[in-house]
């Protein structure tokens, strides 16, 4: 983890998720991984590549946020896919060296394990919901 990351990490207010801060870093490994692309691909894939980190963040606040998270949670996870997607094929066309592939790569899955987890204790608080109704009713 960079020094920035640690410093992010540990000065974080206690109500803010971690996956907020891990998303942060890997924001920030986007920008210094993507300034060494190729000059024709800054505009195409490192582009989008900084959009979809961007776009992660916000649909994870804005989940955060709701009452109702599946519809948003299912953007989320569609969205880290495809981002881990767009990783991979940085590194297969050469524009990622393998150390930084490897590091994104690391940065992306601790993402996608707490993705996971978020959706997998979304899951059980409904079905704790749906069995209290069926109590009442």
């Amino acid at each position: 983890m960079t020094r920035s990351a640690q410093r992010t990490t540990s000065d974080k207010p206690a109500n803010e998720l971690e996956i907020l801060t891990k998303i942060e870093a890997m924001i920030a490994y986007c920008y210094t991984s993507t300034n060494q692309f190729p000059k024709a691909e800054k505009p195409g894939l490192a582009r989008e590549l900084r959009a979809d980190s961007w776009e992660l963040l916000r649909l994870v606040v804005v989940c955060n946020k709701r009452y109702h998270k599946k519809t948003t949670m299912q953007k989320v996870d569609a969205l880290h896919e495809v981002l881990r997607r767009k990783i991979k094929i940085s590194h297969v066309l050469k524009f990622l060296p393998l150390r930084k592939y490897e590091h994104w790569a690391r940065l992306n899955d601790e993402i996608g394990k707490m993705i996971g987890g978020w959706i997998e204790s979304q899951k059980a608080l409904e079905q704790k919901a749906v069995e209290l109704k069926k109590k009442k009713g």
